[in-house]
């Protein structure tokens, strides 16, 4: 099972990165054109690329934490907060891109939801396994 959660979570990262790709070189997608069509579609694309990404994350690390002060973050979230972050910096240089930071704030309000979202599913898994 976990092997099939890693094959998924990496071709899902491998269509982020081909997404970012298209978008990088100015090319064009149905998945642009789909977007375009759904209020603020690009801000819930981001929101909804990146939170599922970071549950996806979450599952193939085995929700895996570590502490930051008194806080555990889970291994994957914080994978997904560079990448982003990196991802989002980058399209300053990138002259098909615009820097928006209210695309970096769907992105993190994904992220958290997502990230919520793997501490009750590590939760369940951890009383499943106890009983």
């Amino acid at each position: 099972m976990h092997k099939l959660t890693i094959t998924i979570s990496s071709c899902f990262f491998l269509f982020i990165i081909w997404i970012i790709y298209l978008a990088n070189t100015g090319q064009q997608s149905i998945f642009f054109d789909l977007v375009r069509l759904i209020p603020y579609g690009d801000k819930v694309g981001h929101f909804g690329l990146f939170g599922m990404l970071t549950l996806l994350a979450n599952f193939a690390s085995k929700f895996k934490v570590f502490k930051l002060g008194k806080v555990n973050v889970f291994w994957g979230t914080a994978a997904v907060v560079v990448f982003v972050t990196l991802e989002e910096l980058s399209q300053h240089f990138m002259p098909t891109r615009t820097l928006d930071i209210y695309d970096y704030t769907a992105d993190m309000i994904g992220i958290l939801l997502f990230t919520w979202l793997s501490s009750t599913l590590a939760k369940i898994n951890l009383t499943r396994r106890c009983n």
